[in-house]
């Protein structure tokens, strides 16, 4: 009798042991689980019939809003898949990727310039916190806002802004190309112009060049050493594309930018070197080494040219598509060297759009 109470006392003991283990590992995968598959992105809760481990919620997180910090999201953003082949018919996409404190007053000119491309691009749009973008539901740009930080100029904000685009485009695989605007940017081409450039390109766009004066070598710190020296210094344009494999190595990168924002402070600007240099040093032989977004600096200065309504002409838009000069493509050349322009005020929108259908095309 002994014998069969001790046993029964063991098997008891055993069950509520396996239980408590259960509920553990259970537990465990489903906070694993829910920072992988983000609830917030899928709407999912018991109520909903949304099928938050599908592989078209994963594939394709049509709902921006999540509950994520940075870091998480960079690491989901970082993952990639080692197979090549796709479990679905994937059509390539161009990640239209607006960093603005608020409204897009070039709104009209940007929803036309997409209309009838539906399946070809994404937009994410970065505004300052709690700024809510009004446009009607028809809109390509409803509902395309991420969750956002507030941004300096000049500072390392900025670069986190960027980086923050990235990894919310890069959570749809169908994005393959990656390009940052800000809300005085137009299209100087059609978007199937735009598209084919950018989705046959073998190289990203990020310029990136030595420039031996103050406001390029002057600007490194020698307290980056050993990790950066000054021979690989670079500097270039904000306004960056890129191929899909490009961007997850950018959001990956942890150690080179805990050393742009402990190191890179005014006068210097992390948004003109980081992605130059960390580039140049790494990922250097998939790049072009320069920019598709125009921009005149010709009056000099801390800031660019601002064009609006007196300046529109069919010339200036010309000059812009075709300015006399080749660039790099591939392994050949191109008159085709930018696809964007900046900047444009707000009188620039009607005058634009007249030339729409004459000069850009659309």
């Amino acid at each position: 009798m002994l014998q069969v109470l001790s046993f029964l006392l063991v098997f008891v003991a055993g069950i509520i042991l396996g239980l408590l283990a259960s509920t553990h590992v259970n537990s465990l995968f489903n906070s694993q689980r829910d920072l992988f598959f983000t609830s917030n992105i899928a709407s999912c809760d018991d109520e909903s019939k949304v099928d938050c481990l599908s592989m078209k919620t994963f594939l394709h997180p049509h709902n921006l809003t999540h509950g994520m910090s940075d870091r998480e999201l960079f690491w989901r953003a970082s993952l990639v898949p080692k197979k090549e082949e796709y479990p679905f018919v994937r059509v390539p996409k161009v990640a239209f990727m607006f960093l603005t404190r608020g409204p897009l007053p070039l709104l009209p000119l940007w929803e036309r310039f997409f209309k009838g491309h539906g399946k070809y691009f994404s937009i994410y749009v970065h505004t300052d916190p709690g700024y809510v973008l009004n446009v009607s539901s028809g809109s390509p740009f409803y509902g395309r806002q991420i969750p956002s930080k507030h941004v300096e100029w000049g500072s390392v904000l900025l670069l986190d802004a960027e980086r923050r685009l990235l990894a919310n485009a890069l959570l749809e695989f169908s994005n393959e190309r990656f390009i940052l605007l800000s809300e005085s940017c137009i299209p100087v081409y059609n978007f199937k112009t735009v598209y084919n450039y950018l989705v046959h390109s073998g190289h990203g766009f990020v310029e990136a060049y030595d420039d031996p004066s103050r406001y390029g070598r002057g600007r490194y710190n020698r307290r980056m050493l050993p990790y950066i020296w000054v021979r690989q210094w670079r500097k270039g344009s904000q306004w960056f594309e890129m191929q899909r494999a490009l961007a997850a190595y950018v959001v990956s990168d942890t150690k080179y930018h805990k050393l742009f924002k402990k190191y890179c402070t005014p006068a210097c600007y992390p948004d003109e070197h980081f992605l130059p240099t960390f580039i140049n040093m790494f990922h250097g032989s998939m790049n072009s080494n320069r920019t598709v977004t125009w921009v005149d600096w010709s009056l000099g200065g801390p800031h660019p040219a601002t064009y609006s309504a007196v300046n529109i002409t069919e010339g200036l838009i010309q000059s812009i598509r075709m300015n006399q000069t080749l660039c790099s493509y591939n392994s050949g050349v191109t008159p085709i060297c930018h696809l964007f322009a900046r900047k444009f005020d707000a009188s620039a929108l009607q005058p634009l759009l007249n030339l729409t259908s004459r000069v850009m095309e659309f």
